[in-house]
Formats: structure tokens, sequence, C-alpha cells
């Protein structure tokens, strides 16, 4: 087994998770409703929690979606569901940004439309980007060799730890 060297504990992961989401709030206190794009599955997973502790600090009505794609052939992204995004703020949500290709696809469909904001979340944001991409909302930021790979370990929907190996 390869070691594992652990970044952030499920203690940690969820004070990372309500900095996030007051960050969030208070980057939007202005608006009545957010849209979170959680890329599936961990990103998903990540938006509900944020969702639920949106709602427990601030008034807005959070919607989730999810974005399907293939992370290493990214080429369609399929949506949950058909909303106007135009005029909306929008949250893309993921686990972790590695060389930001992911999240830039990601924001393909909703580029259809014009949105008023489109914000991006991690929970760990690497520091090695190949694509044009900066993260908004991060748990916990890491320069990592190329070789590392970041991962988030799930238990179902709890997240159970943020390691490298």
């Amino acid at each position: 087994m390869e070691s594992r060297n652990i970044i952030l504990t499920k203690d940690i992961i969820q004070k990372k998770l309500e900095r996030i989401a007051y960050e969030i709030y208070e980057l939007n206190s202005d608006g009545t409703e957010i849209i979170l794009a959680g890329i599936w599955d961990r990103g998903v997973i990540i938006a509900h929690k944020i969702a639920a502790i949106l709602a427990q600090i601030s008034p807005l009505k959070t919607h989730i979606i999810e974005l399907r794609l293939d992370k290493q052939h990214p080429k369609e992204v399929v949506v949950s569901e058909s909303i106007d995004f135009n005029n909306k703020v929008i949250v893309v949500v993921d686990d972790v940004a590695n060389s930001g290709r992911t999240m830039l696809y990601a924001l393909k469909p909703l580029l259809e439309f014009l949105p008023k904001k489109i914000q991006t979340a991690v929970l760990v944001d690497r520091q090695h980007k190949s694509f044009p991409l900066s993260v908004d909302f991060v748990g916990y930021s890491l320069a990592t060799t190329l070789q590392d790979m970041v991962l988030v370990e799930m238990d179902g929907e709890e997240i159970i730890s943020a390691y490298f190996e």
C-alpha cells in the first residue's frame, strides 16, 4: 500500500466547508438565490454539504445541479436539469482542483447563457494549473509535486479525509 499523507481530517474538512459557505454568502449576500453546480460525484456531495450550511447561516435560497463529465476526456458535459442560467449566480463545486481542466470544461454548458456570476469552490486546490483557472473559494491550498495525487476519501455521503500519495 502506498503511503498516505493526510492533509485534512473529517473535523477539519467540516470547518473548511463552513468557511467556504460563509465566504460564498459574504460575496453573494446582495442576492436571493445561488446555484451550486456540483461536478459528479464528489463535487455534488460537497455542494450538498455547503448548501446545508448556507441554509443555517443565510437567507440565500440554494439550488443544486449536477454536472457530469468524463474527467479524462471531458468533451461533453451533461447537466442534471435544464435551467435558465441567465442572470444567475452559479458556484461550480468540486473536491480537488488539479490541473483545472475538469473545472474549465464543466463551465461549457453554463457559458451558453449570460450568468450574473460564475464562481468556483473546491475543498483542496493544488498549485499546479495547466489551464487558466483560479478558484474563488478554497478549503485548503497545497503545493505538491506533479507526481503527487491528491484524493478525497468518501464513505457514501460522508467525507472522511483528504490526502496525497
